[in-house]
């Protein structure tokens, strides 16, 4: 007998803004050679039920990682450790919408904002 086990819908990003947006985040790419990178980033924003964006004040390996693979996976959790892991698709913009949009967050006054990286979530998964 088969038992389909119930998985809640994904929730998106808004349900989680807080969380997401008040935390540390880990960002983890792949490089060339398929070794992982993850590096912590603070400042990330929702931007959409299913896109983030977060700026590029001085990546260096992550952005080369970004040019040779786009698939990414972003981990935040807040001092209760409940967290998310957040699994997507990963864009560079070093002019247009999105570096204007990452020039005029008040977080990054004062900072070179060299680009800005839009993801798009395809998964949410909770690690608690």
């Amino acid at each position: 007998m088969y038992l389909h086990k119930y998985h809640p819908p994904m929730p998106n990003l808004f349900e989680i803004k807080e969380l997401i947006e008040q935390n540390p985040v880990a960002f983890a790419t792949l490089t060339g050679g398929n070794k992982p990178n993850v590096i912590g980033v603070a400042d990330v924003k929702v931007v959409s039920e299913n896109e983030l964006i977060v700026t590029d004040n001085f990546m260096n390996q992550t952005i080369e990682d970004l040019s040779q693979n786009s698939s990414v996976c972003l981990l935040v959790w807040d001092q209760e450790k409940n967290g998310q892991k957040l699994i997507g698709k990963a864009q560079y913009f070093t002019e247009g919408k999105w570096k204007t949009f990452v020039e005029q967050m008040e977080e990054n006054k004062g900072y070179p904002t060299k680009g800005a990286i839009l993801i798009t979530v395809s998964k949410i998964i909770s690690s608690r």
